[in-house]
């Protein structure tokens, strides 16, 4: 097929253009700059802004067959209007460009953040089983509510669309997560909220580029996975101390011992909010109600729906990633 890849010069997003040429597909990408790591790779690349229409109609004609819509805001911080703009808007562009041209297969990129609610862990539920979160107190997963619903949505028999929620993906290349682990690790900086023993999943960076790719390729009109939505990890819950002090050992820095209780992390999340929004502060802040919420609650999740349904059985795990992650590290 020729696929469209959108931030396709992302971490997850140049694992997507990998598989999809491992498997002989013609790759472009879409993305506001230019990419080298993509010209290394012979993916044609288009520049554009999704929360522009026109733009995107302007890129999309170009005998696509799918596109897989990876490209979005993340983060813990920023106005409600950068991430409606990016991931509702740029959400919506997509979709029209798709029916604009004929395209006929959509995957998107979600994440389990649709369904945060408060401290109400999720123990090993589908996503069918999940209702989507209410009050939600972050930016990105409220936008991330809105463009999950009207992709599913937007399913038809024209349109056949699918949503992966992969769960905190991790693995060589990640310029995000572990960077800023090792570094609060390394300034003494770092603490676990509660006691680290809640049981979370992760993804594997190359598990979650197989996951997509899969269901691209089973998603038609009529599928299984048309229309809905799943959870995306390794299938392998961990308590999160030793998720976060295997990524750790990984980079060779040292693990994470001390903690704060969730009351005193929820509270200073409170704070930090406050003066984040009322002073011209740089950066996120160390913390976030959501995030303290997120790191004290349990969230792993079943893997049979998309097992059943388009045939992903992880193929890398949690041991075997931290052991590539630690020779990529350390070459």
């Amino acid at each position: 097929m020729n696929v469209l890849v959108t931030g396709g010069g992302g971490f997850l997003g140049l694992a997507l253009c990998r598989a999809l040429l491992a498997q002989g597909h013609q790759v472009a990408s879409f993305s506001r700059s230019r990419h080298p790591a993509l010209d290394a790779l012979g993916v044609r690349q288009l520049q554009g802004d999704l929360a522009d229409r026109e733009a995107v109609l302007r890129a999309f004609p170009e005998g696509f067959d799918a596109v897989l819509h990876n490209a979005a805001k993340a983060g813990t911080w920023g106005s409600h209007a950068s991430y409606f703009s990016a991931n509702v808007i740029g959400t919506r562009n997509v979709i029209a460009a798709c029916r604009a041209h004929g395209i006929g297969k959509l995957v998107h990129t979600s994440t389990p953040s649709v369904v945060h609610r408060a401290t109400h862990p999720v123990e090993g539920l589908g996503a069918d089983e999940v209702p989507y979160g209410e009050g939600v107190k972050a930016h990105y997963a409220a936008t991330k509510i809105i463009a999950e619903r009207e992709v599913l949505a937007a399913n038809d028999a024209a349109l056949a669309t699918v949503a992966l929620r992969p769960r905190l993906i991790w693995g060589p290349g990640d310029t995000q997560i572990l960077p800023r682990l090792v570094a609060r690790a390394r300034s003494g900086r770092l603490r676990l909220v509660g006691s680290g023993d809640n049981l979370v999943d992760t993804t594997y960076i190359d598990n979650a580029a197989q996951a997509h790719v899969a269901a691209l390729d089973h998603l038609h009109p009529g599928a299984a996975c048309a229309g809905r939505a799943y959870f995306i990890s390794n299938g392998e819950p961990w308590p999160l101390r030793e998720v976060i002090n295997g990524l750790l050992r990984a980079a060779g820095a040292p693990e994470v011992r001390k903690t704060i209780p969730f009351r005193a992390a929820y509270a200073l999340g409170a704070a930090c909010e406050a003066l984040w929004t009322l002073l011209p502060l740089r950066g996120d802040p160390p913390m976030t109600r959501f995030l303290a919420e997120q790191l004290g609650t349990s969230h792993w999740y079943s893997m049979a729906p998309a097992a059943r349904d388009f045939g992903y059985v992880p193929k890398v795990s949690m041991a075997e990633g931290l052991e590539r992650l630690r020779r990529t590290l350390h070459r």
